[in-house]
Order: C-alpha cells, then structure tokens, then sequence
C-alpha cells in the first residue's frame, strides 16, 4: 500500500506542517487538496492518517487522525544490511531503491581497490531521498539507513560491532568463484539474527581484499554459473535472503551448520 513517509512527529496538537518537497509530491504529484486524506508512516513503523487543513502559500498543514503503533510481526525478521562495493555511476541509485524496496534495515556503501570515482556528502543525501521515495512506493514499514561512503577498513569495523551486538549473524560475501559450497540455507539457520550481504564493485574484490573478508568471518558464496552485474547480485542476494527468512519455518536447515 502507497504511504507517505513523514520526517517528523505532529506537534502536540496532532498537527503536521509540510513544504517545499514534500508539499509539491503531495499537491503536485498526487494532486491532493483541502479536505483530502492519505495515509502515512513515521520512520519507526507507526502508522496514521492525515487529513489535508489547508496548502496556501506552499505550506501543507494536515491533522493526524489517528495513530497506530508499529505492530511487531509475531515471528521478527532478522535485520539485513547490504555492505556494497561502490560502483560505476549512477548505479547506487538503483540498488539504494532496490534496496529499500525489499526492506533492508542497512546499506553501507564503501570503497574498494575496483572502485571508481568520487562521492561526496551530497550523494548521501541524493542516495537517503531514494530510499525514502522507495519505501512510499513500496509500502515498506521498514526504515532503510543509508550510510556515507566509508573504506574497507571501516566496513570490517562495522561488522565487529554487529558480531558483539548479536548472538547469531551471518556475514556472506558473493564471490565469482567456487570458494565454498556453502548456500543461502546453509548460512541463514533459525537461530541466525542479522543478515550482512557484501556485494562487490565491477570486477569484484581484489585478491587482497577478499582474504581481509573471509578471515573477519564471512562466508564465501556463488550464485548459479553466471557472472552478475553488481547491482543485479545486490538485489539478487538480498531478495532470496528475504525470501528464505520469511519462509525459514516451512523448510528444515541441513543437520551440518555451515553457518556455526
């Protein structure tokens, strides 16, 4: 369902006021007047529905009508996060959106020796605008945090500190090449509670960064016999990691855990 993703909380009056962006998707866009309701969002999952005041001098003024509070799923998703490569162009772009479609709780975007060009704090902003109109789109209640570009070392940092929050998380690198024969289901067991996904940039990982990975904790895997763009194994990998924790109670994971 299309939802509008709000910034900011109503005042304590149950009243939001909304401009320049926001007010010229909802008036310009979607063509809503005084008198129109539509539904929206907050970043933490609650959902409410705002009735339309007024919008003279380019400033929207609504009314929360109601508010309801995010209701946690009865069996939570793990959270995943997309630690990415940096690519060519504008491709981030696309795999920010695709990403924020498909509810990834994270995405990372770091430098690699394949990497190329340079990206500034603008591009953050530009990359956080795709995600927020993603999930309007989409319908998603999951809030995308997109990060500043970072380099390799921080993004291992990064992974240290899920490995202390979390019991359970399973950190799985693509790779073109048959490192393993671990699979999707052998590294997301029941038990698993934080998905990380890297993806690499064109042309993958350099022979010295991949080792840097694999000794961090991350578990090498090959998807079929065909070589990916980056940014159709990013959405590759985070649908099918999706798609098997919203299934994981309706198959049984091998009695070898690869993932222990």
């Amino acid at each position: 369902m299309k939802h509008f993703v709000l910034k900011t909380p109503p005042n304590q009056d149950g009243i939001i006021r909304l401009y320049e962006k926001d007010y010229h998707y909802l008036v310009r866009v979607r063509r809503l007047k005084t008198g129109d309701s539509f539904d929206a969002i907050f970043p933490d999952g609650a959902k409410t529905k705002i009735r339309i005041l007024s919008t003279v001098d380019k400033i929207l003024i609504g009314e929360c009508l109601e508010k309801q509070e995010a209701t946690p799923p009865k069996q939570p998703l793990p959270p995943i996060a997309l630690f990415q490569g940096l690519p060519k162009g504008s491709k981030m772009d696309l795999i920010v959106r695709q990403a924020a479609e498909g509810a990834v709780s994270l995405v990372v975007p770091f430098h690699c020796e394949y990497s190329a060009g340079i990206y500034s704090a603008e591009k953050t902003k530009r990359w956080e605008k795709i995600s927020r109109e993603a999930r309007q789109q989409s319908g998603s209640i999951i809030e995308t945090q997109i990060r500043p570009p970072c380099s390799l070392d921080e993004v291992l940092k990064d992974w240290g500190s899920i490995k202390k929050q979390y019991k359970r998380p399973s950190g799985i690198i693509l790779h073109q090449e048959p490192l393993a024969k671990g699979s999707f289901h052998d590294y997301l067991g029941k038990e698993i509670d934080f998905v990380v996904l890297v993806v690499g940039p064109e042309g993958g990982f350099s022979p010295r960064e991949l080792p840097l990975f694999l000794s961090a904790g991350f578990k090498p895997l090959l998807m079929g016999n065909t070589i990916l763009r980056t940014e159709t194994a990013a959405l590759y990998g985070c649908a099918a990691i999706r798609t098997i924790l919203l299934e994981r109670e309706a198959w049984t994971p091998s009695l070898k855990e690869s993932c222990s």
